[in-house]
């Protein structure tokens, strides 16, 4: 599969894209070999048919030079593998997902469910016989040293969650690196041609939130989509301007005004079996008086994208989605 194009600065459409370690030698001989490190010099360099890694934790790891079977446990994991223009032989399923993010399904359809959000199926994965495995922001330690005794494991995601730092690392990975690069530099250059096309738009106050049965969340800092936005240099509003505890921080009805702003994005995990939320979300009143519902400036997005993990591809789509909501 090649590595992804952009679209062209003018934002034309474009395709997007426990068990125990007994059972794990009864399946492969390969899960009771050691997981010690073959020998490297440095970080970068090449022995043999290995390239040292130096993952998201500091773990060092030989991992092949050319990889060929990548097995992504993770929602950028896998937006990462594709972006470098390497399929996956397992995945795990996205947050709110029974398989890839809505984003990336149709480029990832066939490629196998080995896990979900809450953790890799260790039998899966040793079926999947993979050479590589991307262990986005995996920290169990217990189930690290299953997957370590598989096949070479990257932690891929470090405290910050930063896609770029993700999308380089996966890209030194899987021999990737001018890919990742020549992805990073395009990815800048629609930064800056869209920051252009917005105008007097360009800073404005910029909000993202999230409807579920369990009701409204809002994108704090430290995440995702929260660094695309600073990226394009748009303000935020009330505590989207602080760090969240979590991944997204849930308000009530009575503190829905935190998600107001000049623009609001909002979506919902599953558009298909959601939309009725946020049917139920545009009739409550609270919901209604706030100025950007008013402004009509409200727009319904992706959640699976916007509000997730995350990844390159979802970072050049959210370009789109912006583009196409603000600029006139």
């Amino acid at each position: 599969m090649a590595p992804s194009s952009f679209p062209s600065s003018r934002g034309h459409a474009r395709p997007v894209v426990a068990a125990s370690l007994l059972t794990l030698c009864a399946l492969t001989l390969s899960a009771c070999g050691s997981s010690e490190p073959e020998a490297a010099s440095d970080d970068s360099g090449r022995s043999g048919a290995t390239t040292h890694i130096t993952d998201a934790t500091g773990t060092k790891v030989d991992v092949p030079a050319e990889p060929k079977r990548v097995l992504a446990l993770s929602e950028m994991d896998l937006d990462s593998a594709l972006t470098l223009g390497v399929e996956p032989v397992g995945l795990t399923a996205g947050r709110g997902q029974k398989g890839a993010p809505a984003y990336l399904a149709d480029r990832a359809e066939g490629i196998p469910v080995v896990g979900a959000v809450t953790g890799p199926d260790i039998e899966k994965v040793v079926r999947a016989k993979p050479d590589v495995i991307l262990a986005g922001q995996m920290a169990d330690e217990q189930v690290l040293a299953q997957l370590r005794k598989i096949a070479p494991t990257v932690v891929t995601i470090d405290g910050t969650k930063d896609w770029k730092k993700s999308l380089e690392l996966t890209g030194r990975t899987l021999g990737k690196s001018n890919e990742a690069e020549k992805f990073l530099a395009g990815y800048d250059t629609e930064v800056a041609a869209l920051r252009t096309d917005l105008g007097t738009q360009a800073g404005a106050s910029v909000s993202v939130a999230r409807y579920s049965a369990k009701g409204t969340a809002v994108m704090q800092q430290g995440v995702f989509i929260s660094d695309v936005l600073k990226d394009l240099g748009f303000k935020r509003p009330g505590i989207q301007n602080d760090k969240g505890e979590g991944h997204s921080t849930p308000l009530s009805d009575e503190n829905l005004e935190e998600i107001d702003g000049d623009w609001l994005f909002i979506g919902t995990l599953d558009a298909g079996t959601d939309a009725g939320l946020l049917t139920e979300l545009s009739e409550k009143p609270a919901y209604q008086q706030l100025g950007a519902v008013k402004d009509k400036h409200a727009t319904v997005v992706d959640g699976s994208k916007w509000t997730s993990l995350g990844g390159a591809q979802a970072a050049v789509s959210v370009l789109e989605d912006i583009r196409k909501a603000m600029v006139k």
